[in-house]
């Protein structure tokens, strides 16, 4: 989407430029993909300093937990079929795989630690730690949205990764722990997403 608000506009709600009846948020630089009905009065209430963190969410949501989760099947799929086990993969293709998988670790921890330093407000030590950066982050998003402790389903992405990178050599379709955990993860994401953008949701996720 191209067309942008007369005179470069600061971040705000603006009637959307496809000719759709609704606002859609501009973030001062490009058109967010968070937009809501004509019908609900646009919120002007501390906008300019929700658009970055709806923005690092948005990243999150649609780029950021596919790339990190990716990276982990990936990277524990090659290692489990690396040359010199029971059933080993051609080394340059073991090479590609890793290489592959841990360019997508790089750019999931980033785009976390990137909504991590919008959620604290400030660049933290904790948003430069890979894997502590993606707990907190998940902490910080459940929190936000259920209002109360978040540690117990925090707790169950991690034993839903931590068994799919153990068992998934004997149990290939132990896959779908990852999934699930990828899922629970996205869930959360939009549900704070819709609270910021006034459309307030209880979310339902995949993992207990």
């Amino acid at each position: 989407m191209s067309i942008t608000p007369p005179n470069q506009a600061p971040p705000g709600w603006y009637p959307d430029p496809s000719g759709e009846r609704q606002w859609r948020v501009w973030t001062g630089t490009s058109w967010s993909e968070v937009t809501r009905p004509y019908g609900e009065k646009a919120p002007a209430d501390s906008l300019a300093t929700s658009i970055p963190l709806i923005t690092a969410l948005h990243w999150l949501l649609r780029y950021g937990v596919a790339a990190l989760f990716a990276g982990i099947g990936i990277v524990t799929s090659t290692l489990a079929h690396w040359p010199g086990t029971h059933a080993p993969m051609p080394l340059w293709l073991a090479e590609t795989c890793i290489d592959t998988g841990l360019a997508l670790l790089c750019a999931g921890t980033a785009l976390f630690a990137l909504a991590l330093r919008e959620l604290d407000g400030a660049w933290k030590l904790a948003a430069f730690i890979p894997g502590y950066n993606v707990l907190a982050t998940s902490e910080r998003v459940i929190q936000r949205v259920s209002g109360a402790s978040s540690g117990r389903r925090v707790v169950s992405q991690v034993l839903l990764v931590a068994l799919y990178v153990t068992q998934s050599h004997r149990q290939p379709w132990l896959g779908v722990a990852l999934v699930v955990a990828a899922m629970d993860q996205m869930q959360w994401v939009q549900a704070l997403l819709d609270q910021l953008v006034g459309r307030a949701s209880t979310p339902e996720p995949v993992a207990s």
